[in-house]
């Protein structure tokens, strides 16, 4: 085992429902193997800070002692104790000189970093400069390519499954559609998820291609069968790409042309980020309590610049590199030399790896269509 004295532990990026179970499992483990923990209030922002504590507007300092103490009952809570921010800074070589000094200035030999594909980059610049990092995936979006799920994603299916079922149950007295735009980023697994779980009568994703008129068809014949309510469910992604396109207010103009389109009286809905909150679920506290153990197992043992993923129920460690350029292979992002550093081998097993996640995707938004569907009147 390394020796190690101190490890920092931070949220970075956007919150997600499950980051306070990770930083309970990270302190929880640490202190197990006689580890002091370093709560990084504000993320990368705050390692570069290093603020002190202020008594009269009761900040609590940048850096923040975790006991055993400091991270009970947080397993159920929302948002992240640490709190969160954009360091664009940090992305810049003074920005991280700061960061370092702050981690040689407090004896801090490793840090946990809990976030998305950003986050993930701030520890690679950091791990390369000296300082070991493991990065756990924390993202609402799951867009990490690398892990099954991030810790997140599971809450806020449910919140949306529950903010829908709500809507539909006034579309059913009023006979109503409502479209429903909700967030991900450019990923659809929010939206193709809750879609199928709320029984929708059309889901758009970025990843797949729709048909406007194929879902106006649908409700139309739904509607000459006798059903009174329907839901669309549109991933915020759709609407990047309308915009990219020079396409504004896509998902309103959408629910106003399939209102014209069907008959059906149509309201429209953005949760937005009422999706990053509320309390986790049993398999985000889960997830995120196997992930932050393991975390800082592969920490102590000496390891760094790996992301910790969940595989097929297994929790696994990969490089953060190559999670970084899969998500790029994945997403058809990839740069003029991203795969340089990659044998024949591994990018052969990379685009495989891309190709099964594709393959899943494409049959579980089959599955939507087929089921969502309405056979002609």
């Amino acid at each position: 085992m390394a020796e190690f004295r101190n490890i920092g532990v931070l949220t970075s990026g956007g919150d997600a429902p499950g980051m306070n179970a990770t930083v309970r499992a990270v302190t929880r483990a640490a202190l197990a193997q006689g580890v002091q923990v370093y709560g990084i209030y504000e993320g990368y922002q705050g390692l570069m800070d290093d603020l002190p504590a202020d008594p009269v507007t009761h900040f609590p300092g940048s850096l923040i002692k975790l006991d055993a103490y400091a991270v009970t009952n947080i397993i159920n809570h929302g948002a992240t104790i640490l709190k969160s921010a954009r360091a664009v800074d940090f992305k810049t070589e003074e920005g991280m000189q700061k960061a370092i000094a702050t981690c040689k200035r407090h004896n801090i030999d490793g840090i946990i970093a809990i976030g998305g594909d950003g986050t993930f980059r701030g520890a690679t610049d950091l791990t390369n400069r000296g300082i070991p990092c493991i990065g756990l995936p924390g993202t609402i979006d799951n867009d990490i390519t690398a892990t099954d799920e991030s810790i997140g994603f599971d809450t806020a299916m449910n919140t949306c499954v529950s903010l829908i079922d709500k809507l539909r149950d006034t579309c059913e007295s009023h006979a109503r559609c409502n479209v429903v735009e909700v967030m991900g980023r450019n990923a659809g697994y929010v939206a193709l998820e809750t879609g199928i779980a709320v029984g929708a009568s059309g889901i758009m994703v970025c990843e797949c291609p729709y048909s406007e008129e194929e879902i106006f068809e649908n409700i139309i014949n739904a509607k000459k069968q006798g059903k009174r309510s329907f839901v669309v469910v549109i991933a915020e992604g759709v609407k990047f790409a309308k915009e990219d396109a020079g396409i504004k207010n896509y998902c309103e103009d959408f629910a106003k042309r399939l209102e014209a389109a069907t008959g059906v009286e149509t309201k429209f809905c953005r949760p937005a980020h009422i999706l990053r909150g509320g309390d986790p679920t049993l398999r985000d506290r889960l997830l995120a309590s196997r992930m932050g153990y393991e975390a800082v197992r592969l920490l102590l043992e000496g390891k760094s610049k790996l992301v910790v993923c969940e595989q097929k129920g297994d929790i696994v460690s990969v490089d953060i590199n190559y999670a970084l350029i899969l998500d790029r292979m994945y997403k058809n992002k990839l740069k003029p030399g991203d795969l340089d550093a990659f044998t024949a081998e591994q990018q052969a097993e990379m685009r495989a790896f891309c190709e099964v996640k594709k393959k899943e995707f494409d049959e579980m938004y089959n599955v939507s269509k087929v089921i969502g569907a309405y056979p002609e009147a």
